[in-house]
């Protein structure tokens, strides 16, 4: 069932009571999405570091690597690397996502983690596909091997950090509500999209999605959140732990329903992370445009984490 912080942003949402969030989900894996998720090379996770942070992260291996052997367990032939901040990770709630840029396919997966040597052992709690709305279409073009590098370590952005953000068309979060689990969400736009509005904070608007609520959701309860840029064509991530709010008066940024605002408490770089590298090849027709200006950041900002995700993606 649908938890307290899902119910109190429908609400003010305006979004009529229902099967949305969390209800819709169930806890077994379908057939066709075990097929998909057999055929994918990337998964990203979210899940709470050894530092007591929250954090995305992307996982990467052959077709296979991920593989569900059963209809609640998923065994994932991978661990986050050693400059990752979930490097330590070893148990707890999970929130995962699959996604086939190519195909602009995706699929959420959320439950616990264990470790086993060098994979993680999902027990599901909550399955289910999303719609393609927002995913641009890219496609793997290479796979270069190499050792990562941890590049920085900050508690701001450096100018390298707020062009990446500011260029970028794609994100993931990552989001929990304490005994309630963890989630890794999408986010896409168009370039511009994303916007540093301080040396320490960016903002983004949450576009029109599905009425689940299950980020903004989370954000009711913990305003934890976590970020993960990737490098498509590098191989680098860029990842960002801080708190993210929503200020629920969208201002005149086209397509917003809301904005949504986020302060990094810190931020990791590691080059070459991702031994693969994808080729870009169109945006998402739902993008609405980007515009140059966002309103001031705070309005009617609710709470600790009114919530940051109206589902501007579409769950």
């Amino acid at each position: 069932m649908r938890h307290a912080g899902e119910l109190a942003v429908q609400r003010r949402a305006g979004v009529r009571a229902g099967a949305w969030g969390s209800a819709s989900a169930t806890p077994e894996i379908p057939a066709v999405a075990s097929d998909f998720l057999r055929r994918q090379r990337m998964m990203l996770i979210g899940a709470t570091g050894p530092d007591g942070r929250l954090w995305a992260s992307a996982l990467t291996g052959p077709m296979g690597f991920a593989e569900a052997v059963d209809e609640r367990t998923i065994v994932i032939e991978a661990v986050p690397g050693e400059h990752d901040p979930l490097a330590g990770l070893s148990g707890g709630e999970i929130g995962m996502l699959t996604i086939e840029p190519s195909t602009r396919r995706r699929m959420r997966i959320n439950g616990t983690v264990r470790r086993e040597g060098g994979r993680l052992i999902v027990h599901t709690e909550q399955t289910y596909a999303n719609c393609p709305k927002y995913i641009q279409t890219r496609d793997v073009s290479a796979e270069l091997a190499g050792p990562p590098a941890l590049v920085s370590t900050e508690g701001s952005f450096t100018a390298e950090h707020r062009a990446w953000i500011e260029g970028a068309d794609t994100f993931f979060v990552a989001t929990r509500a304490p005994g309630l689990g963890a989630d890794l969400s999408h986010r896409g736009g168009n370039p511009g999209y994303v916007r540093m509005t301080g040396e320490r904070r960016l903002v983004w608007p949450d576009y029109v999605g599905n009425s689940m609520y299950m980020t903004l959701g989370n954000l009711e309860l913990d305003e934890s959140c976590g970020l993960l840029f990737l490098g498509w064509e590098s191989g680098d991530t860029l990842q960002l732990t801080g708190r993210a709010r929503v200020a629920w008066d969208p201002g005149d940024v086209p397509g917003a329903q809301r904005l949504v605002e986020f302060e990094v408490d810190r931020a990791v770089h590691i080059r070459g992370a991702s031994p693969l590298r994808w080729t870009f090849e169109k945006y998402s027709r739902f993008n609405p445009p980007a515009r140059a200006a966002f309103p001031e950041a705070g309005a009617e900002a609710g709470g600790p984490a009114t919530g940051a995700d109206g589902d501007g993606e579409p769950r």
